[in-house]
Formats: C-alpha cells, sequence, structure tokens
C-alpha cells in the first residue's frame, strides 16, 4: 500500500506469487541491417538545398579528415558511409565511439537540412547516442531519418551499422536535435 493508499497500477510480478498475473513476454526485435536498396537517392537530389548539404559534407575539415562520405539524400533523409581504417579504432580494435557519434550527428545534421529554407542552417544543441554493440567491420554506414521538422527546432533519429559488406549491423542509435538557424541582418 502506498502513503496514500493502494495503487493498482504498481504491481510487482513475481514468479509463484499468488493472483498476480505472469509478467509480459519481452518481444525479442529482429536483428537490424541497413535495408536493402534503400529509398534514398544515389545523388543528392536537385534543388535550393543542394548546396546546404554539399557545404555541410564538404566544406566542414573535421569530417573531411574524418572520411565521412555523403552517399545519398531525400527529403528528410541522408545516408553517409566511412571506409575504416586503423585511425578510427579504439585501443581494443573497436571503432570509436567518437567516430560512430561524429557520424550520427553529422548525418543527422544534412537529413535535417534537407527541410530546411534556403539561406538557413542547422545547428547541434543536443544528441543522445546508445551504442549498442561493439563495432567492428570495413565499414561504417549511417542513415538518419528527421522524425519532426520545426521551424525553430528539428528531431532527427541515426542508426549506425557497421560490420562486412552485406552482413552490417545495428551497433547504434542516436537522436539529435537541431536548431534551424536563420541569417541575422548585419552579420
Amino acid at each position: 500500500m502506498g502513503a496514500l493508499g493502494p495503487v493498482p497500477w504498481l504491481r510487482l510480478h513475481c514468479a509463484g506469487a499468488p493472483n498476480m498475473p505472469a509478467a509480459p513476454k519481452t518481444h525479442t526485435p529482429p536483428r537490424r541491417t541497413p535495408p536493402p536498396g534503400t529509398a534514398l537517392t544515389e545523388t543528392i537530389r536537385t534543388d535550393p538545398n543542394q548546396k546546404e548539404i554539399e557545404r555541410i559534407f564538404g566544406a566542414t575539415a573535421f569530417i573531411t579528415d574524418l572520411g565521412l562520405r555523403l552517399e545519398g539524400v531525400a527529403a528528410g533523409e541522408c545516408r553517409s558511409s566511412l571506409v575504416l581504417t586503423p585511425r578510427h579504432l579504439q585501443q581494443d580494435g573497436y571503432v570509436h565511439a567518437g567516430v560512430q557519434a561524429t557520424a550520427a550527428d553529422h548525418t543527422a545534421g544534412a537529413a535535417a537540412a534537407t527541410l530546411i529554407a534556403p539561406g538557413q542552417s542547422v545547428l547541434t544543441v543536443e544528441f543522445k547516442i546508445n551504442l549498442l554493440r561493439a563495432a567492428r567491420g570495413s565499414e561504417l554506414t549511417c542513415i538518419a531519418r528527421v522524425l519532426k521538422p520545426g521551424r525553430t527546432l528539428s528531431v532527427v533519429e541515426s542508426e549506425v551499422f557497421c560490420g562486412p559488406p552485406g552482413q552490417a549491423r545495428l551497433v547504434a542509435k542516436a537522436t539529435v536535435t537541431l536548431a534551424v538557424v536563420s541569417p541575422r541582418d548585419g552579420s
């Protein structure tokens, strides 16, 4: 009993407890792999945001140095890839969490940029990443999809896959919140 009386929605599911329903069986989702032939186009579509998307990937020295490549975009979606080399690995031979986070964040920014007005840009204000399993393989692929576009904030989900070609598995998932920034007069 709680301090204010019984709490009917609070039940402990104990094995063998009298008059208690069994705990619900948990659902085990299938192994996630990047969908073959995704809906993303193989080249950047021609629209007012083309230059902004190219700028996001081409004018960022850190991303260029890392080797992250734009693979395709569609409205509200972006796909990037990274050929892994020893410099992308941590001390035990797995893909460094910072590399995975960078791919998730940057790809999310490009996905959000597909839905902004010409002249605007996006800037990450917050992100959270779940590293789901140790990442090993020859290539990292990231697919980002806008969950909620907005006038001032957009929320994007990024999925990072890693593994041998054709056998990549979901290794990380991020939720990224981006500010939509308009140019200021005189700046």
